[in-house]
């Protein structure tokens, strides 16, 4: 494995969630931030001048309250909503009336197969199937018919256990894209960190830009590996640990 390349005061981070900064749970709802993991995240960005933005299939609002009370900069549902290091929001969250008809097919979906749950999340409707993988199949057949009637919209995101139904347009590397033009990540090395398949297009985009991809895992691929979340913390202890060689 390729050694991960030394930790820099001119990168700009951009960290996937689930699986990357915190273990997957077998419930989506399960998920728990520990303060170690809020002061480090504040540690790292304090260092990066502000740089460090979370880039999620979550909604803003849920890393939110999940990072409270730290507010970094974030794009949530992979890029549908986006909040600007100056904390202006775009794309904020609302209810899709569109997807209406969708959701009460959802919970349709959800009593033929027990073990599957909704994240409904406004703008995307999420499937998990982790607690009943034998359901795959049939959710991946039936969620593609929920999707039909949307048009081309809408589409169908693949990701760790789960299909979300959501609005066609959208990429972590549109995000990445969107935050790079401006202060304080502009001019910076982006570096992404991730763990699920809604993050390879982030990868490619970064990496196309002379930055660094860091896959969590093995389900993806990048140009380094971490193991865990626990090998992502570990990590990013040694950014929280540079020197400003101007103030020292």
């Amino acid at each position: 494995m390729q050694t991960l390349p030394p930790p820099s005061l001119q990168w700009c981070l951009f960290l996937d969630v689930d699986g990357t900064l915190i273990e997957l749970t077998d419930s989506p709802l399960d998920t728990f931030a520990d303060p170690e993991l809020k002061t480090l995240l504040s540690h790292v960005a304090e260092r990066l001048g502000g740089a460090v933005a979370l880039v999620s299939g979550r909604s803003i609002h849920y890393l939110d309250a999940l990072f409270a009370p730290l507010r970094l900069p974030a794009a949530g549902l992979h890029g549908v909503e986006r909040r600007k290091a100056s904390g202006v929001l775009h794309g904020a969250s609302f209810v899709d009336t569109q997807l209406d008809a969708a959701r009460t097919a959802v919970r349709a979906l959800l009593q033929a197969h027990p073990g599957t749950s909704v994240e409904d999340k406004g703008r995307t409707i999420a499937v998990h199937f982790r607690m009943a993988p034998q359901s795959e199949a049939a959710v991946r057949q039936a969620l593609a018919a929920i999707a039909k009637p949307l048009g081309n919209n809408y589409h169908i995101q693949e990701g760790s256990m789960v299909l979300e139904l959501k609005p066609r347009g959208f990429t972590k590397a549109g995000a990445i894209k969107a935050f790079l033009a401006e202060p304080p990540f502009s001019g910076r090395t982006p570096v992404f960190v991730g763990d699920d398949l809604t993050d390879q297009d982030g990868f490619r985009w970064v990496e196309d830009r002379g930055g660094v991809s860091i896959a969590v895992g093995d389900r993806v691929h990048g140009q380094f590996r971490l193991d865990n979340a626990a090998a992502v913390r570990h990590w990013l202890l040694a950014i929280a640990a540079l020197h400003d060689s101007h103030h020292a």
